[in-house]
């Protein structure tokens, strides 16, 4: 029996020291999975506070967009006024006193006014009588008979001019086309 006795003492020892390691493991793993969980907690702090910095610049660049824009055309409409109040001052002649060339030297002031204004803010004007037609400019509207083989393919008249503003095609020049037969 005394033999039993060591055994059993060894065999609850074992048992004993089996727990604590057990419970030591345990702990260890909670201590990770607490650590792991703040940190993924910290990650996912991390991305909210980016993604509302990311909704905020978006709206911000929206909100700038959409200020330049009208900043853009106020300062449009400010080169424009001033032609704008000519055509008021034409539209109101009396005609019984006004003869029609002063009417039209007035009403081609306002067209130089008005290429002037959109001159200064980059817009170019496209008229190209006697040039060679261009499709990415240019817009046939009809053709007419070329007298030598040199005319081929030329402007031959202009219908509708053509606008563009910093290289980009605002209006292709609407024109008539000289073909040789």
């Amino acid at each position: 029996m005394q033999n039993e006795t060591p055994i059993d003492n060894n065999t609850e020892g074992l048992d004993q020291d089996s727990e604590t390691g057990a419970t030591a493991e345990s702990a260890a793993t909670d201590g990770s999975i607490t650590e792991e969980m703040s940190a993924l907690e910290a990650q996912r702090e991390r991305y909210m506070r980016l993604a509302a910095e990311f909704d905020n610049y978006r709206k911000r660049t929206a909100k700038e967009a959409q200020q330049s824009r009208a900043r853009g055309q106020g300062d449009l409409i400010k080169t424009l006024l001033s032609s704008l109040d000519d055509l008021t001052r034409f539209a109101h002649f009396d005609p019984a006193t006004t003869d029609c060339a002063t009417l039209i030297t007035g009403v081609e002031m306002v067209e130089k006014n008005v290429l002037k204004a959109l001159t200064s803010i980059g817009v170019e004007v496209i008229d190209p009588v006697e040039l060679p037609f261009d499709p990415n400019l240019h817009e046939a509207v009809s053709t007419q008979a070329a007298e030598t083989p040199d005319e081929d393919h030329m402007v031959a008249q202009v219908y509708q001019r053509g606008y563009m503003l910093n290289g980009q095609l605002l209006r292709p020049a609407r024109v008539v086309v000289k073909q040789y037969q």
